[in-house]
């Protein structure tokens, strides 16, 4: 397995997807019923295959990736052959992952306090494995609007 399994909860969500998944291995509802309970470990596997497919498709079509804590953000565009970050450190006991930290955060940018740093980064050979470690790390896919915003901030 290259990523992890997915949730029971977005099984649940993903169960249509799964059942054209067993049709596109020939298994059938009772085939899979069967499966279960005579061979868990070819199951598994089955569970874990489309795990992986989900996974590739999500990581393929991210191009944003954000991670907060109380004093840091990290803002990555996930561009084709590189990652961009653009990093913003908080000096004070601010915490950022509040709304009234966010609103000091938007309203003091350009306070000694607040340092921002941007580097960029090159793939390994497997960009999606790099973006799942990330998300694996506290990143959640984003839309991209806080990286946009800070990106014409401070470029």
């Amino acid at each position: 397995m290259k990523y992890s399994r997915l949730t029971k909860e977005q099984f649940e969500e993903l169960h249509k997807e799964f059942i054209n998944f067993l049709a596109t291995q020939s298994i059938t509802a009772d085939e899979w019923a069967k499966l279960k309970t005579e061979k868990p470990e070819v199951a598994e596997q089955e569970l874990d295959v489309f795990s992986d497919l989900v996974w590739e498709g999500v990581l393929t079509a991210a191009k944003y990736l954000e991670h907060i804590s109380p004093q840091n953000i990290h803002l990555f565009a996930l561009n084709e052959d590189h990652m961009h970050l653009i990093g913003i450190k908080i000096n004070k006991p601010i915490d950022v992952t509040t709304k009234d930290g966010f609103n000091w955060l938007r309203n003091n940018l350009m306070d000694e306090s607040v340092e921002f740093m941007q580097a960029k980064k090159d793939y390994t050979e497997d960009k999606n494995l790099d973006k799942f470690k990330l998300i694996q790390q506290g990143s959640a896919i984003t839309k991209g609007e806080l990286y946009q915003y800070m990106n014409k901030l401070i470029n």
